[in-house]
């Protein structure tokens, strides 16, 4: 008998000692993948040659943003953020209709629980003391918060936080400072506002009510949740929407203030154009805090300072207070104040970003050099190596993110 060639008989060849499972990474994965390289063919198909350029369905692949990395190749302001790597001109369009629809679906459930329980909700906000329609009123807008974050994880199957800042997530550090200077400006002026307002208008001022102490609880734990639901909608998809088909940052952005500053206005219902232009200002007011900051955080602070100072003083002052409405000069003159308290709002956030240093610019990774629709990849294509071996360098540099 021969020994095969190993120097064994029938040829087994010489027992080696065990080195260990294969090299994989997390759950069983190999522990590097090149990036933007096809699955080989089916078994029975015709393989690639080993050498030389990538197969044509490499080159008909978009790039897939990998776990982790920010879906942008060039950093995006606020406005543009909707513009990622898969941006589509429906995509907005969609998540509009699906905002509709579920909040619509809300609605309904909401006219139950006013059927059931006799309180009918003020989306106007007008009946400032009566405890029960502010608390169901705050309820029925802050319901928008989480439909606003279904509209961006479906339609643009991107992460909910891009809805809140240019980091992907609510920047904590920025509510104080803003609040701060909100309460310095917008707040003391429409505290004077409503105090000149009482005095012009001669209203008896009875002062709170039983309910007081119950009313405080709903203004201070639902109010700014309410102030935060309409930026999410207003300031947040409904001007990325528009600021993302527009394309161009400065002009999406201003096209985005204007025609929400007049959707906002109207949707609380003015009685007449005075009020109708105090509400488009401070929606302009708003949309340029956004715009000075990458995000909602200022919006937020500066819409719940100016309704909690409100909610507040009229509770505090009474009834007959609260619905104080001076005409005329002092009518005017009123709006104006409170108009030239959120310009200084702006004005202070536009020369305190130097000192808060808020991000304006959202992460990004460049991967246009992969395989995308438009042609071939920017980088010379390798061969994929060996599923278990080290990687030679890696897939090329991915830039920083958070």
């Amino acid at each position: 008998m021969t020994d095969g060639g190993w120097g064994r008989p029938g040829g087994v060849p010489p027992e080696q000692p065990y080195g260990g499972p294969p090299p994989t990474g997390r759950y069983g994965a190999p522990p590097w993948v090149p990036f933007g390289v096809p699955a080989p063919p089916p078994y029975g198909w015709p393989h690639p040659q080993p050498y030389g350029p990538p197969p044509a369905a490499a080159q008909d692949l978009r790039p897939v943003t990998p776990p982790g990395v920010p879906p942008y190749d060039t950093p995006q302001p606020y406005a543009l953020l909707m513009r990622a790597r898969d941006w589509a001109w429906w995509r907005p369009l969609l998540g509009l209709l699906l905002f509709v629809v579920v909040y619509g679906v809300a609605g309904i459930v909401l006219v139950m629980v006013a059927l059931v329980t006799g309180v009918v909700p003020d989306l106007a906000l007008q009946d400032l003391t009566d405890v029960a329609v502010l608390l169901l009123t705050n309820l029925s807008l802050i319901v928008a918060i989480p439909i606003v974050w279904l509209c961006w994880a479906v339609p643009h199957g991107l992460r909910i936080g891009w809805s809140s800042s240019v980091l992907g997530h609510l920047r904590w550090r920025l509510f104080l400072p803003w609040t701060w200077r909100a309460l310095a400006t917008l707040g003391v002026a429409v505290a004077v506002s409503l105090l000149v307002a009482v005095a012009a208008t001669g209203v008896d001022v009875t002062g709170p009510a039983s309910s007081f102490p119950w009313m405080l609880l709903v203004v201070l734990t639902t109010t700014p949740l309410q102030s935060a639901a309409e930026e999410y909608f207003f300031r947040g998809y409904l001007s990325q929407a528009i600021a993302g088909w527009i394309g161009r940052p400065r002009a999406g952005a201003v096209v985005a203030a204007v025609v929400t500053a007049t959707l906002f206005s109207l949707a609380h219902a003015p009685a007449d154009f005075q009020t109708f232009l105090y509400r488009f200002a401070i929606g302009l007011a708003l949309s340029a805090a956004v715009w000075l900051t990458g995000g909602l955080e200022a919006s937020i602070a500066l819409h719940a300072v100016n309704n909690v100072v409100i909610f507040l003083l009229a509770g505090a002052l009474g009834d007959r207070a609260a619905a104080a409405e001076p005409g005329g000069v002092i009518g005017w003159g009123t709006s104006v104040l409170g108009m030239l308290g959120m310009a200084a709002f702006v004005g202070w956030v536009a020369v305190a970003r130097a000192r808060v240093r808020p991000e304006l610019l959202s992460p990004a990774v460049d991967l246009r050099g992969r395989a995308t629709a438009a042609g071939p990849p920017a980088a010379p294509w390798t061969p994929p190596a060996p599923w278990g071996s080290p990687p030679g360098g890696g897939p090329g540099p991915q830039g920083a993110w958070v």
